[in-house]
């Protein structure tokens, strides 16, 4: 099972104290006996330029990075897993309207695995696992990890995201920290090919990014209480604007653990309008 303990990208007893309050679980505790009284606060972002860079992975190493309750999706022992790269656009609740123009759009970069079917106590409905979420901002590093479950955010010694019309480049650097590295550089690809390995479980380019991108649900593990919590989603994408990658270059930090059986496949999501609807332990 993935290690999701937040250790500060810088050294120095400021970093010391951010980990503290990440890691505290008496915080953690007090606010879900609070706020799981009170209705959910919609969070909303138009998000913008989606790297989403995939590789089949083996199965049965997959599943060991899994709690138990979480069963994975998988074809002849093969299953995808996925890093999506991207820009919010005034990231935060969707309460204050047009207000939320006002909030900071921060990088995000979020490594998931697909699940067969949802645990028990959730609804039957297209569903990822996060391993590791990243961002660039402190505040909402701090912020994700002290008001909610569902993502398990780690601060980056820095983060790059562009977007050309020829091609798309990110970068995540750990420093001294608990955020995965990535490097990811790709050319915007004139044809929607897919590789044999990928044609073999979903048969072509469209079926395999509408899996690989239309979610309706994620789950993570919950540490201090070994529970897991089941998040919806509203992600709306347009399969028609999305635009076929060429990957030059894919290091993940991950990929030691999850050695790839297949060439990355990589796609940009130009634009696209997130919600976050629900969160609850199961």
């Amino acid at each position: 099972m993935q290690d999701n303990t937040y250790r500060h990208p810088r050294a120095g007893w400021p970093g010391r104290l951010f980990a503290a309050l990440a890691n505290c679980t008496h915080v953690a505790n007090a606010r879900q006996a609070i706020l799981s009284r009170l209705p959910f606060l919609t969070l909303h972002s138009d998000v913008r330029d989606v790297v989403y860079v995939s590789w089949l992975v083996d199965a049965a190493a997959a599943q060991q990075l899994l709690p138990a309750g979480a069963t994975l999706w998988q074809r002849g022992g093969k299953t995808p897993f996925t890093v999506l790269t991207y820009r919010h656009g005034h990231f935060g609740p969707a309460l204050p309207g047009p207000l939320r123009k006002l909030l900071p759009s921060p990088l995000q970069s979020n490594w998931r695995l697909y699940l067969g079917h949802t645990p028990p106590g959730a609804p039957d409905v297209p569903c990822v696992f996060f391993l590791k979420n990243i961002m660039d901002s402190l505040p909402h590093a701090l912020g994700t990890r002290l008001f909610s479950d569902i993502l398990p955010t780690h601060l980056a010694a820095n983060m790059t995201l562009e977007v050309s019309a020829t091609q798309a480049r990110c970068g995540i650097a750990s420093g001294a920290g608990s955020a995965p590295a990535l490097e990811v550089q790709a050319h915007i690809a004139g044809k929607q090919t897919l590789d044999e390995d990928w044609r073999q479980l979903f048969g072509d380019w469209r079926a395999a990014v509408t899996f690989l991108a239309c979610q309706d649900a994620a789950i993570a593990h919950v540490p201090r209480n070994g529970k897991l919590v089941f998040g919806e989603i509203d992600l709306p994408v347009d399969i028609g604007q999305v635009r076929a990658l060429t990957a030059l270059r894919a290091d993940c930090g991950l990929l030691g653990q999850l050695p790839p059986l297949s060439p990355p496949f990589a796609f940009l999501v130009p634009k696209l309008t997130f919600k976050a609807l629900s969160e609850r332990l199961l």
